[in-house]
């Protein structure tokens, strides 16, 4: 089954403790992108200006990613600048050019408009909602968002709640929301509002995953080198929302794996700049880099704890 994606296609310049790369491939579909087609067919809506190099997204084209929805128009591509100091959880942005993407009203090909599943990367909540309204009857559509979207236009994303199944968002985003400090209770307060799932990112420390009857946690894969976070969120979508699509089940128990797929591919794209190593990694490595998950977690359950059973 294919994935629909829409989202900013852009160029980055990117700053940390680890060095620094120019204007290289970025934009939330893009990594999604990067990381979905290692599992599923992906769809791609975007814009893109004149001076994009194109060319360096052939890789995608050739692992199935279709950019038919991929619009050229006269302009300067959408660019950030930012940089990450030894806190690699959060970039000091340095310089945004919006570029043609201050302009960009997603076109939804008709080829596109029946993908089973939609995943609404982090635009304007009214331009995702005019999304909803070009795709048909999709089994399961996901959404991001950010601190901006939820300052200046949080009735807007309050709205989009009640149209999607799943959101993801990071700890910051999800306490500034809901105006509730406890994540348990943030979680429960999104839930409320209409969608079957909530992940919450918290960056080096793993992702949440609530629905109304259980909680599921995925620590982050413990690196030794991390060049770039940039990305490593929409890769965690393109992870989950590939695997949802490559094994068309929405069980509670595949949503798990989900997670955990979607937490792997995250740490595979900080591995390099750009989407350098989520075009290089393996089949291979993926499925080593899940089993590696499961023994992070994995332990016997033995004797009770001393003092458990006497109340001591």
């Amino acid at each position: 089954m294919s994935v629909l994606v829409v989202g900013s296609v852009a160029l980055d310049s990117v700053e940390t403790p680890f060095g620094r790369a120019d204007s290289v491939i970025g934009g939330s579909a893009t990594y999604f992108a990067s990381a979905a087609s290692h599992f599923a067919p992906v769809q791609l809506v975007g814009i893109v200006g004149e001076d994009y190099p194109v060319d360096k997204l052939k890789p995608l084209a050739a692992r199935g990613v279709d950019l038919a929805g991929l619009e050229h128009a006269p302009g300067e591509s959408f660019r950030w600048r930012g940089r990450y100091r030894h806190d690699l959880n959060s970039a000091e942005t340095l310089e945004t050019r919006l570029g043609v993407f201050s302009h960009f009203r997603p076109k939804i090909p008709e080829a596109f408009r029946r993908a089973p599943f939609v995943f609404l990367a982090n635009i304007d909540p009214r331009l995702q909602m005019d999304v909803l309204g070009q795709v048909e009857r999709p089994r399961l559509v996901a959404c991001d968002t950010m601190n901006f979207w939820i300052e200046s236009r949080r009735n807007d994303v309050i709205a989009l709640l009640g149209r999607v199944d799943l959101i993801t968002l990071n700890d910051g985003e999800a306490r500034q929301l809901t105006e509730r400090t406890n994540l348990v209770h943030a979680a429960r307060w999104i839930l409320e509002k209409g969608p079957r799932y909530v992940i919450v990112k918290k960056g080096e420390h793993g992702a949440f995953m609530f629905t109304k009857t259980s909680t599921f946690f995925a620590p982050a894969y413990p690196l030794e080198q991390v060049f770039d976070p940039t990305g490593a969120g929409d890769s965690f979508a393109g992870g989950f929302m590939g695997h949802l699509a490559r094994t068309g089940e929405l069980s509670d128990a595949n949503l798990r794996r989900a997670v955990v797929v979607g937490s792997a591919m995250g740490s595979f794209a900080v591995e390099r700049f750009s989407n350098e190593r989520l075009l290089s990694v393996t089949p291979a490595e993926i499925d080593q880099r899940i089993a590696e998950f499961q023994d992070l977690v994995a332990f016997e359950r033995g004797a009770p704890v001393a003092g458990a059973a006497t109340g001591r």
